[in-house]
Order: C-alpha cells, then sequence, then structure tokens
C-alpha cells in the first residue's frame, strides 16, 4: 500500500506541474472572449454586450457507443457544427465531457480521450461557436446502477464507486429517474461522500474523492490549454464543473445552508484549479442546488452566499416541472416571465451575470414547441408580449441560454443500459427514455431540425456595443410541428401605433433599443434564414432600409462559419440611444417608402416617450 500511496502521489504531483505550466512547454498567456464586465454582464474583447445562443453538445456524453464525447468522430462534430450554425445561428454550445472519460483509473488521465476533446471542441470554436465546458454528471455514475435497473448515470468512474461500498441502488416506486437524487440510497451516499471528500482507498492508495476529481479536471484544462490553437482556447467562455449539484444529504440543514457550507468551498477550489490551469481569465459558471427553482424538494438557490462577482457566472437550468408531471395545460404568451425573472433578480443580488445552460421539453409532448417558444420569449424579455410595447424597459436583461440539446443521433442510438444486452436502448436519446434533441439525422445522414426553426433559429442580439436598453422578439412559430398547428403572434403593437401595428401584422419582427458606447465596433443581431436579406425592412433613427445591403452603416453580412446564416450589423459611432426595428416582410405586400417613413415618425415618437431620460 505504500508504494501504490506514493506512485498515487507521484501522479498527483504530475498532474499538478501540468496545470501550473511546470516542466512543460510554455503556454499562451491566459486569455478569454467574453468576461463579466462590472456592470455584471458579458461582453466580449471589443467590450460589447454579448448573447450567448446555442445548444448542448450533447446527451449522448452519456453513452458508451459514443466513447463518453458527444460525437464519433471529428467529422460528424464537423458536420454537426456545420448544420446547427448554419440553421440556427448558434453562437455558443455547451461542450459536455466526462470524469469517467478522464480519468479511468486513479493514477492515469486518458489523454487520447481528451485530444479527441480537442478535435470536436475544434470543429465548433472554427465555425466561431463559443464553447462552455461542461462536466457533466447525472445521478453520480452510472455505475451505482444494476444491470436490470429501470434508470442509469453518468459521472464518476467506476474505480470511484466501487471504493465507495455503497449500499444496492433502488429508487422505489419514482415517476422521474431524478427522484433518484432523492430516495436512491447509494446515489445520495456517494453524492454525500464527494461533497465531503471522502477519502477512499484505492488500487492506487487513499485518496480523497474530491481532491481527485479536482487534480483531473485540473489536468484537463492545462490539457487543452498547451494543445487548442489560441483562438480556439480564447473561444472557451469558461467551465461548467458540475451539472445539477444535489446534496446527498443535508444534515438537518437547509438547501441554502448546504450551498454555503458545501457546494461554494467547492467552487473556490474550482476556481483556484481554474487559476493554476492558467484558465485565470475565464469564469467558473456555478450552478445552484438543482431544485432551486423547481418547487419540488428543497430549496437552494445562493441566497446567502455572498456576491459572486466578476469570476463567477450564475448558471442554472430551468425546466416546467409542473407541466413534465402533473400540469395539463398548454403554454402561451408570458407563461415563464415569472421564471426567468428569478433568475434575472438572483444573478443582480448576486453581483453577476445569469446563465440558462439548460432548458427545453420531451419531443414526444404535443405542447412542446409552444413551450420552448414561451421560454425563448421569456429569456428575450420578461412581460408578455401583449405588454411590451407599452413597458418595454421593464422586461430586463437578454438571458444567454443553451437549450437541452443538440443529438444528431437522436433515435439511432445502440446502448446497452447499464451494460445490459437485453436492453438495448435505440429511441429517443437513448438514455432513460428521454428525447429533447431538437435534431436528427435523415438517412444520408444530414441533420434536420425537429422542432420548427422559426422557434430555434432566432433573432437575437450576439453583440450589442454598448448597453441593451430593452428587446423583443415576435417569431410566429406554430404551436405544433411539422409546419401544423395555430400560429398566433404574442408581441402585439398597440392599436395607438396604427403605422407599427400595420407594418408588423402576421410578420416575424424584432426590435433592439440601446445605448451605443461611441466607438465605431457595430452591433450585430442574428438574422434568421427566414429573413431573407432582400426581404427585410429596416426602421431606424440610422437609417431605414426596403431590403438591406452587404455593407453599409446597416449590413447583412455572412456569420463567421457559414455561407448560409446571416447576421445584421449596425454602426453607431455616437454615444446615443438607438432603436432598430427588423421586420421580415417576405410575407405580404413589399412596404413602400412612404409606409415605412409613417413607421419611422411613428417608432421615435415611442421612442421618446418610453425612455424620455435615455433620449434627452
Amino acid at each position: 500500500m505504500r508504494a501504490s500511496s506514493a506512485r498515487l502521489r507521484r501522479f498527483l504531483l504530475a498532474v499538478s506541474m501540468a496545470a501550473t505550466g511546470a516542466a512543460v512547454l510554455p503556454a499562451p498567456a491566459a486569455s478569454a472572449d467574453v468576461t463579466i464586465s462590472p456592470d455584471s454582464v458579458l461582453r466580449d474583447a471589443a467590450g460589447r454586450e454579448v448573447t450567448l445562443r446555442g445548444f448542448n453538445v450533447s446527451g449522448s456524453t452519456k453513452l458508451y457507443e459514443n466513447g463518453l464525447l458527444p460525437f464519433r468522430s471529428t467529422a460528424d462534430a464537423a458536420k454537426s457544427a456545420q448544420a446547427m450554425r448554419d440553421l440556427t445561428g448558434a453562437n455558443a454550445v455547451r461542450f459536455l465531457i466526462s470524469w469517467e472519460g478522464v480519468q479511468p483509473a486513479p493514477d492515469r488521465i486518458d489523454h487520447a480521450y481528451l485530444d479527441r476533446a480537442v478535435a470536436q471542441i475544434r470543429a465548433f470554436t472554427d465555425r466561431g461557436i463559443r464553447v462552455l465546458l461542461d462536466y457533466h454528471q447525472d445521478l453520480y455514475s452510472c455505475h451505482l446502477f444494476n444491470s436490470g435497473s429501470w434508470y442509469t448515470g453518468d459521472g464518476a468512474p467506476k474505480w470511484v464507486v466501487d471504493a465507495g461500498g455503497y449500499p444496492k441502488e433502488s429508487c422505489g416506486i419514482c415517476i422521474m429517474w431524478g427522484q433518484n437524487m432523492q430516495t436512491n440510497a447509494a446515489v445520495r451516499g456517494a453524492a454525500y461522500d464527494f461533497w465531503r471528500n471522502r477519502v477512499l482507498s484505492t488500487p492506487a492508495g487513499p485518496i480523497g474523492v474530491q481532491d481527485a476529481y479536482l487534480a483531473q479536471a485540473k489536468a484537463t484544462m492545462a490539457y487543452l490549454k498547451q494543445h487548442l490553437p489560441q483562438a480556439a482556447f480564447e473561444s472557451i467562455v469558461g467551465l461548467d464543473p458540475f451539472n445539477e449539484p444535489f446534496d446527498g444529504g443535508l444534515d438537518g440543514k437547509s438547501g441554502v445552508d448546504w450551498e454555503k457550507t458545501w457546494l461554494m468551498p467547492f467552487y473556490q477550489r474550482v476556481r483556484t484549479a481554474m487559476d493554476e490551469a492558467g484558465w485565470t481569465a475565464k469564469p467558473v459558471f456555478a450552478e445552484p442546488l438543482v431544485f432551486w427553482n423547481t418547487g419540488f424538494f428543497e430549496q437552494g438557490g445562493m441566497t446567502t452566499v455572498g456576491r459572486l462577482g466578476t469570476r463567477t457566472v450564475f448558471n442554472t437550468h430551468y425546466y416546467d416541472g409542473a407541466r413534465m408531471t402533473l400540469d395539463p395545460s398548454a403554454a402561451s404568451d408570458g407563461t415563464y416571465d415569472a421564471a426567468m425573472n428569478e433568475i434575472r433578480q438572483r444573478a443582480a443580488d448576486l453581483g453577476t451575470a445569469p446563465m440558462v445552460s439548460e432548458f427545453g421539453n420531451k419531443m414526444s409532448d404535443g405542447r412542446t414547441p409552444w413551450m420552448v417558444r414561451a421560454m425563448y420569449q421569456a429569456m428575450d424579455y420578461g412581460v408578455p408580449g401583449k405588454n411590451w410595447w407599452t413597458a418595454p424597459a421593464s422586461g430586463g436583461t437578454v438571458l444567454s441560454a443553451l437549450q437541452w440539446h443538440w443529438d444528431v443521433y437522436s433515435g439511432r442510438h445502440h446502448e446497452l443500459m447499464n451494460g445490459n444486452p437485453e436492453k438495448v436502448q435505440t429511441s429517443g436519446d437513448g438514455w432513460n427514455d428521454e428525447d429533447h434533441s431538437v435534431v436528427a439525422a435523415d438517412d444520408a445522414g444530414n441533420a434536420t431540425l425537429r422542432l420548427d426553426g422559426r422557434v430555434l433559429d432566432r433573432l437575437y442580439p450576439s453583440a450589442v456595443n454598448g448597453e441593451t436598453l430593452a428587446f423583443a422578439y415576435e417569431d410566429l412559430a406554430r404551436s405544433g410541428y411539422g409546419g401544423a398547428g395555430q400560429q398566433k403572434a404574442w408581441l402585439t403593437v398597440p392599436a395607438s401605433m396604427p403605422q407599427l401595428a400595420a407594418l408588423v401584422k402576421d410578420r416575424q419582427y424584432g426590435i433592439l433599443v440601446w445605448r451605443s458606447s461611441g466607438t465605431d465596433v457595430p452591433t450585430e443581431l442574428h438574422l434568421p434564414n427566414s429573413f431573407a436579406p432582400a426581404g427585410t425592412a429596416i426602421v431606424s433613427d440610422i437609417s431605414t432600409l426596403n431590403g438591406v445591403p452587404p455593407a453599409g452603416p446597416i449590413a447583412a453580412t455572412a456569420e463567421t462559419g457559414s455561407t448560409t446564416a446571416k447576421r445584421l450589423r449596425i454602426t453607431a459611432r455616437d454615444d446615443a440611444v438607438h432603436v432598430a426595428l427588423v421586420v421580415n416582410t417576405a410575407t405580404g405586400a413589399r412596404p413602400t417608402e412612404t409606409e415605412l417613413a409613417a413607421a419611422r415618425t411613428a417608432l421615435a415618437a415611442w421612442l421618446a416617450q418610453e425612455f424620455p431620460a435615455a433620449t434627452r
């Protein structure tokens, strides 16, 4: 045992040296493309407010058939990244990796696994898509579950579970797999040990389980920094170190007490590991107790941990637990305003930027198209669309958000659940009967959207030079799948502004109000594929256009890494408040110059009325 302990200490020392840059080739200076500014928003290197929108790639990381990575090959990753950029205009992904994949033995880092991860990450960064690295776990580890179980997990390696000696797993009467966090003694015991850094007896010697996790995470970050090109490394926005943390046992305390006592010290250790690995400029994307906004079980939400500041993002998930279980109602205009406003306010109270790194609903639910639409609406602005025009400033910040999830293998899996050849998972996500992927591959291997493109390919302010004062978007997405169902506008212009109401009637449109910073760096919005530049009208104090040219103060140009996706670039070189109304005029009669001029006059009057102090 002494020899094994010495070997383990040498391994951990080597990990530490690699993470701090010792005994390795000099690495580029730590850098980041996105940071948290003192005003608690995400900003890019040019100082622009950034909105991150995209997807999680992917739940396939939970599957052994994929080698515990999102994709089976670099070619699949590249094809998927290209489709995502072209079909949705996504500018960010949450890229899942596995602790088990990185550290299959207590004294070994699998560098071949990390090399495959590097190649897959580059498939996205090479196309202008930023990456949030996510150490994913669900129910701690699949190795807690027996071959005949109804459920499974992912995350911790087998050697960790073997050393823990946990009881036989059993969820009891569970409607949803997540109930294992509350009723499965094996799952709860393993989580309890992780937060308390239980010392495990392993084949390589005794080691604290949390110590082992942090050592391999530091090694991973150092390896990525050394093996990614500088531009790709800069495109990694940060680390989500623990997906959906759950307590495993509160010891008679409350959820917020647990966060303060166990979760925040873990994040502080992660912060140290990031700094030592050369990730100093990148924030921790810290998740609260998973149950904080579900309405079920113990509550958390980081209300007692103090201010997080500019090196930690308040990173949360949102799922409609009520509609996923007992509530049969459909979603509509304003359904999720309260939930998203709670996220906005919690981040503000913590003195940092918010992120919604998971949201969505299963594809087998007929209500999903409008549920997801309503979630996006509430993340764009936090008041019902019917009220937005009369209270735009109350809509709140535009939330960065990454939908769960993007799995090009959806419905084509072949996963042995808990290693059982009698339980081969092929349908949906191939995991715990979930089916959330918004994409699938057709018989030719091409990625096709499973959810209305109008829900997923959205107008959003990807980079605002200055300060966003208000934003809203009307997508006109239908309530069903495949173009079926009802079409109804939620963002409606009051009858008191007939010129604007007539222009946007039965049309997709968005509106941005912002104060520019006085520099000539452009403000950019992703322009959905349904908005052809020639069929897009712009009504703005900067210029009014009946069709958007490829150059000028307002121009439509290609998104980085795509020949089909477009972005709208608006250049305002002054320090002033501006407004831009962006209308898809592909439907209906093309607006006349007289109609656009009348809309511009009405828009200017509205701006002066709703933002009087800002426009003086």
